[in-house]
Formats: C-alpha cells, sequence, structure tokens
C-alpha cells in the first residue's frame, strides 16, 4: 500500500524491539548484510517461505519428540535422539528439531501422477504429500517386539518390473516383516497400495499403525476411527486407509495417554481418538497364528486423478524405446535403471527435484533434469516440461522461479537449444519469443562499466544457493554467456535478424568474463577459477566447474578447469566426493559428478573413481538424498530423492559412452578397462553385452555395443542427423582409434 511509505515503521520497530529488552532487528539485519554483496534481493521470498515452513514444524517437533521419547518415532528420530549413535545431534540451544542426519525416502508412484508417495529406510509409509504415515510392526506372544525404525539394519530395495515399489524386510528374535509399497491405477483413480507379509514362530499380532509423523516430523492427526465394519479408517472424517480384512483388535490413543504402542497390552481398545494437539495415533492388529505367515494388503486412495496428456499412465510404455544400458557391473546397471524412472516419476508435467522437500521448481534443476531427459530419449517428456518455460518468463524476459537468482535465463535458453539440437528440430513457434526477450534480458542485466571490478558480469544475487553470501558469481555469468551463445545458434537456425546483435553480445561478455579470471588468477596466483571476483578459492568455486560441464564453455584441457578440479580434489574431498562447507555441509553426489564429468572431457581416469564412490553413496533403494552425512551417510541436507542427482548419474552414464566434442563424436571415453578387457564379466561368470542407446546426440542417435578382449571391438550403429560427423573412440587404457570413412568399428589396442 503507498501510504505505508510514509509511516515511520523502521523507527516503532526499532522502539517495540529495545522497549522489551530485544536486539535492534534493523541493526541486526544491516550486520548480516555487509556479509554480502549489496544485491537487488537479500533472498527469494520462496526459499524464505520454504524455510519457515521447514523450520515451524521443526518448531513443534522440538516440544513433542524430546519430551516422548517413548514413543515409536521414525528411523530418522530414533538415530538421532539415541547419545550412542553416530547420527545423535545435541539439541541444547537448537530452538527447533530437524531431520538432520538421515533424510532419505524413495517415492514410489506412476508416470504423470502429481502424487508420490515416499517410503522412508525402515519401511514407514507416507502415503499423501507432507502428510501422516503408516507403519508397521510384529509382536510376539513371547514378549518380543519387532519394531523396524529401532533396527540398525533391515533389508530394502527397489523393485523395478511393470511398476516400481519398495520392499522392505526386517527380521529378529523369531520375528519377520516384508513391507512393500507402490501405487496402483484403479479405474477413475490411483491408489497406494502396502502389501504385508508377518510371521511370528510363537504366535501374535501384525500391527498397522497410524502415526502423527512424517520423514520430517510431527504431522497432525485429529480424528481417527474403525468403521463399524472394521475395515476402514477415517481419518479426519474422511475415508483414508482399506484394509482387505476386518480388523481382530483396535486401539486408538490420543497425546495425553501417550502413543498406542504403549497400550497394546491393554485387553480393551478404543475405535476411535480424538486429540484436540493433533497426535492422535492408532493401531490394528491382525493375529499371527504360530508359525504361520500371515498376508495383509492395505489400501489408501490418493485422489490425484492425472494431466491431461499423450502418455501413458503405465510404466513399460513410458520406457518403451529409451536409452537403455547394458554393463557387467550390476550396481552401475542398478543405478542407471533407477535413475531413469527417478526422471520420469518427478516429470509428471513441470519436473521437480524431488517428492517432498523439494516438490516444486527451479529453472536450475529443471535445466540439468532436461538434459537427462533428452539424453535417455524420453524425447515427448522433455518437450512438455520446456512447454511450461514460457509461462514462468516475466515482462522484462526474465525466467523467474525464484528472485535474485540470475542464472536462470541462461539455463532455460541452453535447455532449448540442446532440445532443438539433439532432436534435429525447429524451435517451435511458442518458444521463440520467450528465447528472443530472454536473450535480450541477460545483455540488460549486465552491470555498466566504471562501477567495480564486477563491471560487465552480471549483478551480485542468491545464484546457487551453496555457493554462499550474495555475490556476483561466474557461475551465473558461465550460465548466461552460453544462453546468449544458445541464442545465436538458434538464431542462425532459425533465421532470426538478432542473430549478429546477439553474437557481439556473446563475445563481448565472455571476454569481460574473461578478463575477469585473469584478474582473479593474477590475485590467487593459480589459474583455478573462484566462485566470484571477490572470493578465494574455497568449496563455494564447484559453481565455476559449469564452464566445463555442462556448458563446455572452454576446451577439454583447458588449465582454469583441470586447476580448479585439482583444488576442489585436494581441499574439498571427504570419503571420495565432493563436501560442500556452504549450507549443505554434506557430500554431494551430483556435484562430485560434475567434477568427474570434467575430469572425463581432459581424458583423466580417475572419473571412474569419483564414480564408484558415488555409487558407494547410493541409498539401498538407488536414491541419493541432496547432501550426504559424513559419518551417518545419511541425507543431512534437501530432499531425501534428489532427482537432480539421480538426472546426473544418468548424464554421467551417457557422456562414459558418447558425447561430443566440438565437431567430433567421441565414444566409450569413460568406460573402466576391466570391462573392456572382459575381467568383470569373468569375476561374475556373466556374458552381458555392452551396449548403450539409441542415444540422441547432436549429430544423431547412435546405438553403441562393445565385445570385449585382448583387442576390444567397438561397433555403433547411427541415425545421423546429416553427414556423418568426425568419430574418435578415446577409450581409458587405450590408444584413440578413429574408423576410417563409411566404417562404424574400431578395434582398440593398448596405449
Amino acid at each position: 500500500m503507498p501510504w505505508m511509505k510514509w509511516l515511520p515503521w523502521r523507527f516503532f520497530v526499532r522502539r517495540f524491539a529495545t522497549a522489551h529488552g530485544f536486539l535492534d532487528p534493523l541493526s541486526v539485519m544491516a550486520r548480516l548484510q555487509r556479509f554480502a554483496e549489496p544485491s537487488e534481493v537479500a533472498e527469494p521470498i520462496e526459499l524464505l517461505r520454504a524455510g519457515a515452513i521447514f523450520h515451524a514444524r521443526a518448531l513443534i517437533n522440538s516440544k513433542v519428540i524430546q519430551h516422548n521419547l517413548d514413543w515409536v518415532w521414525p528411523y530418522w528420530i530414533e538415530r538421532q535422539f539415541d547419545p550412542l549413535d553416530e547420527s545423535f545431534i545435541p539439541r541444547a540451544f537448537s530452538i527447533t528439531h530437524c531431520n538432520l542426519s538421515h533424510r532419505n525416502w524413495t517415492a514410489v508412484g506412476l508416470p504423470d501422477c502429481e502424487e508420490m508417495p515416499v517410503v522412508d529406510p525402515r519401511g514407514l509409509l507416507t502415503p499423501h504429500y507432507d502428510g501422516w504415515s503408516i507403519d508397521t510392526w510384529v509382536i510376539g506372544d513371547d514378549g518380543h517386539r519387532l519394531l523396524p525404525s529401532k533396527l540398525k539394519e533391515c533389508q530394502q530395495r527397489l523393485l523395478m518390473d511393470e511398476n516400481i515399489a519398495v520392499r522392505t524386510e526386517t527380521s529378529g528374535e523369531g520375528l519377520r516383516l516384508t513391507n512393500t509399497a507402490r501405487v496402483e491405477r484403479d479405474s477413475n483413480d490411483s491408489h497406494c497400495l502396502l502389501q504385508l507379509n508377518a510371521m511370528g514362530e510363537s504366535g501374535g499380532w501384525l500391527v498397522v499403525a497410524l502415526r502423527p509423523c512424517n520423514p520430517e516430523g510431527v504431522s497432525f492427526v485429529h480424528k481417527v476411527c474403525l468403521d463399524d465394519d472394521r475395515r476402514h479408517w477415517r481419518i479426519e472424517d474422511k475415508p483414508a486407509v482399506e484394509f482387505d480384512r476386518k480388523v481382530d483388535r483396535h486401539l486408538a490413543s490420543d497425546y495425553r495417554n501417550g502413543d498406542s504402542y504403549l497400550h497394546l497390552d491393554d485387553r480393551g481398545g478404543r475405535l476411535h481418538s480424538e486429540c484436540e494437539v493433533g497426535m492422535a495415533s492408532a493401531a490394528a492388529l491382525f493375529r499371527l497364528e504360530t508359525g504361520k505367515p500371515l498376508n495383509i494388503d492395505v489400501k489408501i486412495p490418493l485422489h490425484s486423478g492425472r494431466h491431461k496428456s499423450r502418455l501413458s499412465p503405465h510404466w513399460p510404455d513410458n520406457l518403451q524405446g529409451h536409452c537403455a544400458l547394458s554393463v557387467p557391473d550390476e550396481q552401475f546397471q542398478f543405478l542407471y535403471d533407477a535413475a531413469i524412472r527417478t526422471l520420469v516419476l518427478h516429470s509428471p508435467k513441470d519436473v521437480y527435484p524431488g517428492p517432498y522437500t523439494y516438490k516444486r521448481f527451479w529453472f536450475r534443476d529443471a535445466a540439468f533434469m532436461i538434459q537427462s531427459l533428452l539424453y535417455a530419449g524420453l524425447i515427448e517428456r522433455a518437450e512438455r516440461a520446456l512447454d511450461q518455460f514460457p509461462h514462468r518468463q516475466k515482462h522484462d524476459g526474465f525466467f523467474h522461479s525464484q528472485d535474485g537468482e540470475w542464472d536462470s535465463n541462461g539455463e532455460a535458453l541452453w535447455i532449448f537449444d540442446l532440445f532443438c539440437q539433439l532432436t534435429d528440430r525447429k524451435l517451435k513457434a511458442a518458444w521463440r519469443e520467450p528465447v528472443l526477450r530472454g536473450a535480450r534480458w541477460i545483455d540488460a542485466k549486465r552491470q555498466s562499466q566504471g562501477r567495480s571490478h564486477c563491471d560487465g558480469l552480471l549483478p551480485a544475487g542468491f545464484s546457487a544457493e551453496h555457493l554462499g553470501p550474495n555475490d556476483c558469481y561466474y557461475w551465473d555469468d558461465f550460465w548466461g554467456v552460453a544462453g546468449q551463445r544458445s541464442a545465436v545458434a538458434i538464431s542462425e537456425r532459425e533465421g532470426f535478424t538478432e542473430r549478429d546483435t546477439f553474437a557481439a553480445q556473446a563475445e563481448d561478455f565472455q571476454r569481460t568474463i574473461d578478463d575477469s579470471l585473469a584478474r582473479c588468477a593474477e590475485r590467487l596466483g593459480r589459474p583455478a577459477m573462484p566462485a566470484s571476483p571477490n572470493r578465494r578459492l574455497d568449496a563455494g568455486a564447484i559453481g565455476s566447474i559449469a564452464a566445463g560441464y555442462p556448458l563446455q564453455l572452454y576446451p577439454e584441457n583447458d588449465e582454469r578447469l583441470t586447476d580448479l578440479a585439482e583444488f576442489l580434489m585436494d581441499k574439498c574431498f571427504v570419503s571420495g566426493g565432493f563436501f560442500q562447507d556452504m549450507i549443505h555441509s554434506g557430500i554431494n553426489a551430483y556435484l562430485t559428478l560434475h567434477i568427474a564429468q570434467v575430469l572425463l572431457r581432459a581424458g583423466d581416469a580417475r572419473c571412474l573413481e569419483l564414480m564408484r564412490s558415488v555409487a558407494r553413496l547410493a541409498s539401498p533403494t538407488g536414491q541419493w538424498p541432496e547432501a550426504i552425512h559424513p559419518h551417518s551417510f545419511g541425507g543431512c541436507m534437501g530432499d531425501g530423492q534428489h532427482a537432480w542427482a539421480a538426472a546426473e548419474w544418468v548424464a554421467m552414464q551417457r557422456n562414459c559412452f558418447v558425447r561430443e566434442e566440438g565437431d567430433s563424436l567421441v565414444l566409450a571415453s569413460g568406460l573402466p578397462p576391466q570391462w573392456l578387457r572382459g575381467e568383470e564379466q569373468a569375476d561374475t561368470g556373466a556374458e552381458k553385452p555392452i551396449r548403450f542407446g539409441p542415444a540422441p546426440t547432436r549429430f544423431g542417435t547412435v546405438t553403441l555395443a562393445i565385445e570385449p578382449g585382448a583387442a576390444p571391438r567397438v561397433s555403433w550403429e547411427a541415425k545421423w542427423h546429416r553427414e556423418a560427423p568426425s568419430i574418435q573412440v578415446r577409450a581409458l587404457g587405450y590408444a584413440t582409434a578413429a574408423p576410417e570413412a563409411g566404417v562404424n568399428h574400431v578395434e582398440l589396442s593398448p596405449q
């Protein structure tokens, strides 16, 4: 409101705070801002809003969990609050209690279904976004109790057949429990199906428990009741859970009376509970006969509907014809197949970098995820995601997902261009004006000359949140100039009249960046690129890796890239992976793979070590959280299933088999030499072919096949867009081989 500007609100805020003994908030904010470069946006309001919600729940956690440790809590709480566990986090001066040591979960679902139920590392199922959960226990008549969340070990895996499912198996003291969660399609909608198999050698009870919590903490339940047919739970007066048989015994409780778990031995039972503080719990008990297995199906309606699209809701249809990988390493194979499904699941229309914490849109994550959708041959799905971009562009040309992040325009233009190159299609009519306006915005956003040592660069901004305080980040500049170069390439193909203008702007921007980097090299005494002109070399410099991957702004062996990779590996690695000190405070799988991509381009065999490290960091279900705790190796930041990380695994495997370098197509440049020699197959006794494809490239679609042996044979089938490109086979440990014109195979010889 305009009249607000006339009120002396700063005076009132300061006077109110100091009168009540608080620090002056305006003075504190002013001091905080001194640690960052002056910028238009201190921090994106979207992230502030998300952070406020996150810590509001964490504040509730602090008021509930530590005072009720006799409840059965999710796995992360059981470990994080255990003083004997390596995941323990002291709570003394922590105002909020967050999941900071086991942020791990795996989503199940159907293609194009917005609902993505998540399963935690011990089988706790959260069927609805940010809602209550279902846990399962086995109670033996001999007094033993099988509570999965309290176990240090269990067996969990991702099943991939006609659907995807997470299966969790636990056992102990004569009790066994198998828990399998998946999403199925109904005639009109979809539901989450939880299939349970339990057994007790001495008899007992299978318990299906309603929990007012989830992998982030407390999630309120005010009302729960068992219907008269004893087969349905109503939660908050709505049909919510269906059992495939009648419940034998039922318990319900509220916060004042404690967890329903504490009443399992009560002879009586309650069919409903109302809790004014929102901590109602319930337990449906099914009788286990001595030594006999019991199967129970639990169905939770999702009420999710589907987007109207040309794409099928069935998994086999969505995977048909995708770029398939076949390698002798079972773990690499599993991780690739799981990552493909993660990408499909997280692209119901927009692309989301996670099913829970990050179930929202960023251009940054979208660019990398759509790149991998394209690499995987999922063209129609990538196109549909790109169709959403113009709706997010402001009138001035800014592709907006978060305020103060100046990398988005470059990312949008770059991925539009990559789509056209890989598919050999013209730019869609609906994308043309957004591309032109987006390119103009980049040049207009650059800082004017004569202001500071950041002259000509993009202004200080929040940028990628893991780089540090607001600054003039090279990450933004590299994306900006890459976006301008993409606009030039698009203009050449489309015949846009602004081609020469964009080319001149890109050349000037690149020259400005290079001059700034030269001054940094002189200041730092080495060519490695810092995060910004204002910074020393630190973990934030990971952002400058973008100049090598994915943007290829500099040649393969450019010393600025190779020296930066050396610095990061020497100073910023923990347990074989890149450890981001800033914000994330954990090992980052996807950033480790960015460094591996730079090493791959340079022909450095250490890229294999980094890939293996990332593979070891994956969860048993083939997922990576955004950042990984260096001791518990559980998630410590962001979403527990980070789709960007999955996208990077797909991109890494693709580039190991087939990648573009200038006007050349490079084949087999990142494959372990033991694969090529056939040693891996000899160890496993399996004769599995090494194949990759059909893989879209800028030159056409390629399928690669390798026959291992003393002289490995690399062959390929291709459907080129135009004439065949120059092809080089640069296998690690072997001499570079180039086929003669018209030949589609080579035999490798050791270096």
